[in-house]
């Protein structure tokens, strides 16, 4: 999996998604809030977003070269 969401979309996307899980959890909002939110939550913290990689967005600022060298 190559990175492909980055700097703030990354921040956004965590924020988002621990914010649909508490209000999920304090019943504001149903259960696709823990569901949604674990999603955007994921593609923040490991830096993939699948629906991204479909429509050719990168939101990443480092190249897959530059990311192979990086580890």
């Amino acid at each position: 999996m190559t990175a492909n969401v980055g700097g703030i979309d990354r921040i956004l996307r965590i924020a988002a998604g621990l914010v649909l899980i508490a209000l999920a959890f304090t019943q504001v909002v149903g259960m696709w809030g823990y569901i949604v939110g674990g999603i955007v939550l994921a593609t923040g913290v490991f830096r993939f977003c699948g629906a991204y990689t479909l429509l050719g967005i990168n939101t990443c600022p480092i190249k897959p070269a530059e990311e192979e060298h990086a580890h």
